[in-house]
């Protein structure tokens, strides 16, 4: 017999209930507003001067230099999700780019 249906059998609905994260998160309170912090910071200043946008790769190298703490990528995207940090999708748009010819395009040819 299935283990959900054994538990279901002797404690109902409420006996499938999750309990919560199956592991403490290693970072304390303070260690993530200090990560926060220097997550807030960029890329640049912890040296990843070729493109400027975080990574799951990137983050779990700076909380292993600041924190000496291991995280694996599918653990560095459950941290910050439980944080309220999103994938951010970068615009991609060409270098020239001209937004006052834009805006006047908009607004005198479109209508």
């Amino acid at each position: 017999m299935r283990r959900w249906r054994r538990r279901w059998q002797q404690g109902g609905a409420q006996a499938l209930r999750s309990a919560g994260p199956v592991s403490q998160e290693r970072l304390s309170a303070r260690s993530w507003v200090k990560l926060e912090a220097e997550l807030k910071r960029g890329p640049l200043a912890h040296g990843f001067a070729d493109d400027q946008r975080w990574t799951l790769g990137r983050v779990t190298t700076v909380i292993g230099r600041l924190f000496h703490v291991g995280y694996t990528l599918q653990g560095v995207a459950k941290l910050l999700k439980r944080h309220d940090w999103s994938v951010q999708v970068p615009l991609r748009r060409a270098v020239e780019r001209d937004e006052e010819v834009i805006a006047a395009w908009k607004d005198e040819v479109w209508p």
